[in-house]
């Protein structure tokens, strides 16, 4: 099969032959119909953050594809079933697992970086760790469920909490902060959406923002924030990983309210911890996504409650996928697609 190669940082990815995957049992082979282009991608490439599994390794861990073939032992899935992965893989048997934090299982492996991903023409993966994508759903745009809606779909019901009728504020309109602002929409909250680009706050409000601010724009976000929330909002999300709007979003929330980080970044990041204590906040963070929470994610999808093909703005086919991390050092389009 055809894959892209990464072979060391700060190098382009490689076109290579790489031998297509058998599966073991309990185990399927599928054909790739798309995989979305993630930051997390570009943080292997551009900045030297280390693989699990040493390269050379595929990236890619959005994908979508049908069932090419199945191992021993598997029973409910067939050749030619539609599929949705999950970014990460769970073992199902460690204390987070056993506990409900699936998403922080002690064992987790995840496609791209501990075991080879999906930009490729083949992926294999345990069946266990597959979903049935209805037909309603489009493959190839329903890729991005993997990881650019399941993270914030996580972020917003888990870690948030969000409840109708909340105010929520969403720093940063990249494709996790857009998908924040819909989730969070859907969930019935009050949305303000944060961003230094017009156009991308023009797509959140398409996608649900009742609020919008350029921190370019305007003396202090903060302020307008409590203008518009009478007081803060109840949630605050930072999506971007800067230490700057973390610090920025936390002075958004209100007494007694809550900041989600989901954004990454390896850097310290100051706040008060006397407002912390004396105003009963909390901060948490929020990493990837359950598996019990995927089936109702895809029916919200499916529903039309939750919006795909409207997030993917490019496909590249697999030659090109190092246009495609051009395009995003670019901060050009919302999602873009490897097709293989």
């Amino acid at each position: 099969m055809k894959a892209m190669v990464f072979k060391e940082p700060n190098q382009p990815l490689v076109l290579e032959e790489w031998p297509t995957p058998e599966p073991g049992a309990g185990e399927i082979v599928v054909k790739v119909a798309a995989c979305g282009v993630c930051h997390t991608d570009l943080h292997y490439i551009d900045h030297g953050v280390p693989t699990f599994k040493k390269p050379p390794l595929i990236l890619g861990h959005e994908a979508a594809g049908l069932v090419a073939k199945v191992g021993a032992d598997v029973k409910d899935r067939k050749e030619g079933d539609r599929i949705l992965l999950p970014a990460v893989l769970t073992c199902g048997h460690c204390d987070n697992c056993r506990t409900g934090r699936e998403n922080i299982c002690l064992n987790m492996r995840m496609f791209g970086n501990d075991i080879d991903g999906a930009y490729a023409e083949y992926v294999l993966a345990p069946a266990k760790d597959s979903f049935i994508l209805p037909e309603a759903i489009p493959l190839i745009e329903g890729s991005i469920i993997a990881d650019a809606i399941s993270t914030p779909f996580h972020a917003v019901k888990n870690r948030g909490a969000i409840r109708g009728g909340d105010n929520v504020v969403v720093f940063g309109c990249g494709g996790i902060g857009l998908n924040i602002v819909q989730v969070a929409t859907a969930f019935g909250a009050h949305v303000i959406a944060v961003d230094v680009k017009d156009a991308k706050l023009e797509v959140a409000r398409s996608l649900g923002a009742m609020e919008t601010i350029n921190p370019e724009q305007v003396e202090r976000v903060d302020k307008q924030v409590r203008k518009l929330t009478g007081g803060g909002a109840d949630v605050a999300f930072e999506a971007i990983g800067n230490p700057t709007t973390i610090a920025g979003a936390f002075g958004c929330v209100r007494n007694g309210g809550r900041l989600v980080v989901v954004g990454y970044t390896d850097q310290k990041v100051a706040l008060n911890a006397g407002r912390i204590m004396y105003r009963e906040m909390e901060v948490v963070g929020s990493l990837g996504c359950r598996p019990v929470d995927y089936p109702r994610l895809i029916h919200m999808v499916a529903d039309g409650k939750i919006k795909v093909k409207e997030l993917v703005s490019h496909r590249f086919a697999l030659k090109d996928t190092n246009q495609a991390f051009d395009q995003m050092r670019a901060g050009e389009g919302l999602r873009s697609v490897v097709v293989p």
